[in-house]
Protein backbone atom coordinates (compact mmCIF):
# COMPACT_ATOMS: atom_id res chain seq x y z
CA UNK A 1 0.00 0.00 0.00
CA UNK A 2 1.04 3.67 -0.72
CA UNK A 3 1.00 6.40 1.07
CA UNK A 4 -0.53 9.93 -0.10
CA UNK A 5 2.66 11.04 -0.43
CA UNK A 6 4.19 9.19 -2.96
CA UNK A 7 0.91 9.87 -5.29
CA UNK A 8 2.74 13.48 -6.23
CA UNK A 9 1.88 13.46 -10.62
CA UNK A 10 -1.16 15.04 -11.71
CA UNK A 11 -2.40 12.78 -14.28
CA UNK A 12 -5.51 12.95 -16.69
CA UNK A 13 -7.54 9.18 -18.17
CA UNK A 14 -9.34 9.78 -20.87
CA UNK A 15 -11.73 7.80 -22.94
CA UNK A 16 -12.96 8.02 -26.37
CA UNK A 17 -16.99 9.69 -26.94
CA UNK A 18 -18.31 11.00 -29.52
CA UNK A 19 -18.34 15.12 -29.87
CA UNK A 20 -20.34 17.50 -32.28
CA UNK A 21 -18.05 19.98 -33.89
CA UNK A 22 -20.13 23.47 -32.91
CA UNK A 23 -19.47 24.83 -36.75
CA UNK A 24 -20.08 22.15 -39.04
CA UNK A 25 -22.64 19.97 -36.82
CA UNK A 26 -20.37 16.82 -37.38
CA UNK A 27 -20.27 13.75 -34.97
CA UNK A 28 -16.45 12.74 -34.06
CA UNK A 29 -14.84 10.22 -32.19
CA UNK A 30 -12.64 12.37 -29.46
CA UNK A 31 -10.61 11.67 -26.29
CA UNK A 32 -13.15 13.19 -23.35
CA UNK A 33 -11.40 13.64 -19.70
CA UNK A 34 -13.11 10.53 -17.36
CA UNK A 35 -10.80 11.61 -14.45
CA UNK A 36 -8.04 13.20 -12.86
CA UNK A 37 -6.31 12.09 -10.33
CA UNK A 38 -2.61 12.42 -8.23
CA UNK A 39 -0.31 9.41 -9.15
CA UNK A 40 2.37 7.74 -8.72
CA UNK A 41 4.10 7.44 -12.20
CA UNK A 42 7.03 5.25 -13.04
CA UNK A 43 9.49 4.57 -16.42
CA UNK A 44 10.01 0.97 -15.94
CA UNK A 45 11.69 -0.01 -19.66
CA UNK A 46 12.44 1.24 -22.89
CA UNK A 47 13.29 -0.01 -26.07
CA UNK A 48 13.89 1.01 -29.63
CA UNK A 49 12.72 -0.91 -32.75
CA UNK A 50 12.43 -0.34 -36.62
CA UNK A 51 9.48 0.42 -37.68
CA UNK A 52 8.15 1.51 -41.03
CA UNK A 53 11.62 2.12 -41.73
CA UNK A 54 12.71 4.49 -38.98
CA UNK A 55 13.69 3.99 -35.19
CA UNK A 56 11.12 4.27 -32.94
CA UNK A 57 11.15 4.22 -29.14
CA UNK A 58 9.17 2.43 -26.70
CA UNK A 59 8.56 2.80 -22.84
CA UNK A 60 6.75 0.98 -20.49
CA UNK A 61 5.49 2.87 -17.46
CA UNK A 62 3.51 2.08 -14.71
CA UNK A 63 0.90 4.58 -13.06
CA UNK A 64 -0.35 3.66 -9.64
CA UNK A 65 -3.21 5.48 -7.80
CA UNK A 66 -6.40 5.46 -5.48
CA UNK A 67 -8.41 2.66 -6.73
CA UNK A 68 -10.80 4.14 -9.15
CA UNK A 69 -14.20 2.34 -10.99
CA UNK A 70 -14.48 2.20 -14.24
CA UNK A 71 -10.61 2.53 -15.88
CA UNK A 72 -10.13 0.51 -19.16
CA UNK A 73 -7.55 -1.16 -21.26
CA UNK A 74 -9.26 1.30 -23.77
CA UNK A 75 -8.41 4.60 -22.18
CA UNK A 76 -5.12 6.61 -22.08
CA UNK A 77 -3.30 8.56 -19.80
CA UNK A 78 -1.84 12.20 -20.30
CA UNK A 79 1.10 13.06 -18.22
CA UNK A 80 3.74 15.78 -18.47
CA UNK A 81 2.81 15.96 -21.95
CA UNK A 82 2.68 12.51 -22.56
CA UNK A 83 0.07 9.99 -23.80
CA UNK A 84 0.48 6.55 -22.35
CA UNK A 85 -1.40 3.71 -24.09
CA UNK A 86 -2.99 1.58 -21.20
CA UNK A 87 -2.09 -2.08 -21.73
CA UNK A 88 -3.32 -3.63 -18.51
CA UNK A 89 -5.83 -2.64 -15.40
CA UNK A 90 -4.26 -4.46 -12.65
CA UNK A 91 -5.90 -4.46 -8.83
CA UNK A 92 -2.94 -5.57 -6.70
CA UNK A 93 -4.56 -6.84 -3.65
CA UNK A 94 -7.87 -7.21 -4.38
CA UNK A 95 -9.19 -4.73 -2.56
CA UNK A 96 -10.05 -1.79 -3.86
CA UNK A 97 -7.35 0.37 -2.59
CA UNK A 98 -5.16 1.05 -5.51
CA UNK A 99 -5.19 0.45 -9.32
CA UNK A 100 -2.02 -0.37 -10.87
CA UNK A 101 -1.95 0.83 -15.30
CA UNK A 102 0.63 -0.46 -17.42
CA UNK A 103 1.42 1.97 -20.12
CA UNK A 104 2.93 2.13 -23.38
CA UNK A 105 4.18 5.26 -25.06
CA UNK A 106 5.36 5.03 -28.56
CA UNK A 107 7.85 7.32 -29.61
CA UNK A 108 9.02 7.90 -32.92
Amino acid sequence: MMGAGRYRHPVEIQHKSWVQDPLTGEMREDWTTYARVWAAVEDLSGREFWAAQQVQSEVTTRVRFRYLPGVEPSMRVLHAGRQLEIVAVLEPDGTRRELQLLCKELVE
